[in-house]
């Protein structure tokens, strides 16, 4: 493995973990000073929605900031490398992104002393599943038109922007990422997803980036190249 295959790997590695950990200890955090949900789910938002941002203005160049399994899959479907290139970098970046959401997690718990364990909060129901799919579909629609319309860095704030937004009007509070769901099953905190829940959610996140591409697909002429990294591409090849 060369220098860049373990910077890339890195960046998906520590970009997730930080998500995951913004994510969780925002939660804990909140639920602290608050004992109002909408408060709470509030800050949750507004935290992960800044955080969010920044990451993947500072990893684009290195990693492209996938940070969801989810687009590195659509980016080894319909990304510009050889198919060969695109399967193996999605295989090693979806399991450095698990590798750090549940790290991120971890830290989160450290971080406000929570006791390490799996969460009980059930998240369960069609219309939950139902927004989980919405806010995945809706993220690579963004994603792969802010790409294609060539907004460069600027991605970052699209992205940012609408999953604060889907934070709110979706039933699911816009979990949107496998490998964020797999992170916050390992805290039993105002984030947590319990294990039992955790799988009907990755399922519907994955059919939700299916049907992003689909729609995608019918907005944008056949002739034209979509690529799928967050941001920028890394300025050198992993292929």
């Amino acid at each position: 493995m060369n220098r860049t295959w373990i910077a890339s790997a890195a960046a998906e590695a520590l970009g997730t973990g930080a998500l995951v950990c913004i994510v969780v200890g925002s939660g804990i955090a909140a639920s602290s000073l608050s004992d109002d949900v909408g408060v709470q789910l509030l800050a949750n938002s507004f935290a992960t929605a800044l955080g969010l941002a920044v990451l993947i203005a500072a990893l684009g160049p290195v990693s492209g900031a996938h940070l969801n399994p989810a687009v590195s899959l659509v980016d080894a479907v319909r990304g510009a490398r050889p198919r060969t290139g695109r399967i193996r970098r999605a295989a090693v970046f979806v399991v450095a992104q698990l590798v750090g959401a549940v790290g991120g997690s971890v830290l989160a718990n450290a971080m406000f002393d929570e006791p390490q364990g799996m969460s009980t909060t059930a998240r369960d129901g069609f219309g939950v599943l139902m927004g989980e799919v919405v806010a995945t579909a809706g993220l690579i629609v963004v994603i792969l038109l802010a790409t294609h319309h060539g907004a460069g860095r600027s991605v970052a704030l699209w992205v940012a922007a609408y999953i604060g937004s889907a934070y709110w009007f979706t039933s699911s509070t816009s979990f949107a990422n496998p490998a964020v769901t797999v992170g916050r099953m390992f805290t039993d905190t105002f984030a947590g997803i319990s294990p039992v829940s955790a799988l009907p959610f990755v399922l519907a996140q994955l059919a939700g980036a299916g049907i992003g591409v689909l729609i995608v697909t019918v907005l944008i002429a056949p002739d034209a190249r979509v690529r799928t990294t967050a941001v920028a591409s890394p300025s050198t090849s992993i292929t």
